[in-house]
């Protein structure tokens, strides 16, 4: 089965931590490597987290490259009320054997990009600041870029960071204006397409039950992040938002949306950071944007991560 190649630019996040090894455990796709934003935590953290990651993974021959420290106008916003102190609480995690790679994010995407043979997707579970600075370094890019599939923004669900603002648009909604205009395929997986793909009750001690230290991890991280959700929402169990980001991209057929024109408001007085999505296509402005709007069957979804999981196993 041909491999899909990716580039996963990422701020973990116990969900991002979820995401990066749905993807490393997934034999549908090709991790070329890592980029990491400012985001969840700080970059030095994000950084450091994603080492961590691959590393527990069995992967630590995988490139992780730092990029921006902070969004491309604003002040950083990190959540540590939701994540923990390490962003990854949960688990006692073992520091990482090694740094990132040399060299500055932005010139990883814009080198592997455009001189990799055949179209890279990029996954974005955070922030978008690192790829609107590719994109405008380097607009050519555009063309060796397959699709982008990023998780952020909400329309029907609204927001969870404001009534109209979700976490990783709202952090740099400039970066996400300039990658819907980037006249890339783009798919977004908002709240709206995670809130209907929440994982099964006490999925945390059925991982766990696997044993492993990369299912112990896992179990850990669950729990400690479905504290926080389940307190907020009143919920018995919480969606890892950038997990179903990958899952929408390796099974397609679990979701479902329209393709519509979509933008970001940057300067509105209660809405800077809301995704304007125009469902009716009411504006007459181009398609830019297939909307996920739903998931068909959560269960088989949460099976198949758990497999790709255990396809994983942490070095010795």
């Amino acid at each position: 089965m041909p491999r899909t190649p990716v580039i996963i630019d990422t701020d973990p996040g116990q969900d991002d931590a979820f995401a990066i090894l749905l993807a490393l455990g997934a034999p549908e796709l090709e991790v070329l490597g890592l980029t990491t934003v400012a985001g969840n935590m700080g970059l030095a953290q994000t950084t450091d987290n994603a080492r961590r990651i691959v590393e527990l993974a069995g992967h630590g021959d995988l490139a992780v490259h730092a990029g921006a420290p902070r969004p491309l106008l604003r002040a950083p916003r990190p959540v540590p009320e939701i994540h923990g102190d390490t962003g990854i609480d949960g688990w006692d995690w073992a520091p990482a054997r090694q740094g990132p790679a040399e060299g500055h994010a932005v010139d990883f995407l814009v080198r592997t990009v455009m001189g990799h043979p055949e179209p890279v997707t990029l996954i974005v579970l955070g922030p978008q600041t690192n790829i609107a600075m590719a994109l405008r370094r380097a607009p050519e890019m555009v063309d060796n870029i397959a699709r982008i599939v990023f998780m952020g923004g909400g329309y029907f669900e609204g927001g969870n960071m404001t009534p109209a603002a979700e976490y990783n648009i709202l952090v740099d909604p400039e970066a996400a204006r300039i990658v819907l205009g980037a006249g890339v395929p783009v798919t977004a997986v908002p709240l709206d397409c995670t809130h209907a793909a929440c994982a099964p009750v006490n999925w945390s001690a059925t991982l766990a039950a696997h044993g492993g230290e990369v299912m112990l991890a896992c179990a850990g991280m669950m729990e400690f992040f479905e504290r926080y959700g389940n307190a907020k929402y009143g919920t018995a169990s919480r969606p890892l938002h950038d997990a179903v980001a990958v899952a929408a991209l390796i099974w397609p057929e679990l979701f479902e949306g329209r393709l519509c024109p979509v933008d970001v408001e940057c300067a509105g007085e209660l809405t800077t950071g809301m995704t304007v999505v125009d469902w009716l296509r009411q504006t007459g402005k181009p398609d830019n944007c297939l909307w996920l709007n739903g998931c068909t069957d959560p269960a088989e979804l949460y099976r198949r991560i758990e497999t790709a999981l255990l396809r994983l196993r942490a070095p010795h």
